[in-house]
């Protein structure tokens, strides 16, 4: 798996995307039972409503990656406790404007 990871700029200054690197490290989380993983990309949605965040799925793409994973501060909220109020339409976007082949993780840990 070569995976770009999306965040949410909102959380940047909280979490600088440990629990990220080691759930992929420790195939845990949304990687459990993942095989050899690559980190081609960790970007973020580029600020509210997410619109920047086809463009630079677009390029993690571009770059290699086979998989978008949307960290789990989008869906989650973690570690501020505020799920993103535009995840579904970023997602539906992201989705929309890449190739059908590019998998999707809804969250990383």
């Amino acid at each position: 798996m070569r995976v770009g990871i999306i965040r949410c700029m909102q959380t940047e200054d909280y979490c600088p995307g440990t629990t990220d690197f080691t759930v992929i490290r420790k195939r845990e989380g949304a990687f459990e039972g993942a095989g050899e993983i690559e980190v081609v990309g960790f970007v973020t949605c580029g600020g509210c409503p997410g619109k920047k965040a086809v463009f630079r799925a677009r390029e993690l793409v571009k770059r290699g990656a086979d998989t978008i994973a949307f960290a789990s501060c989008i869906q989650k909220g973690t570690p501020i406790g505020y799920p993103c109020p535009f995840a579904s339409r970023m997602r539906q976007s992201v989705e929309k404007d890449l190739p059908a082949t590019i998998r999707y993780l809804e969250y990383t840990h």
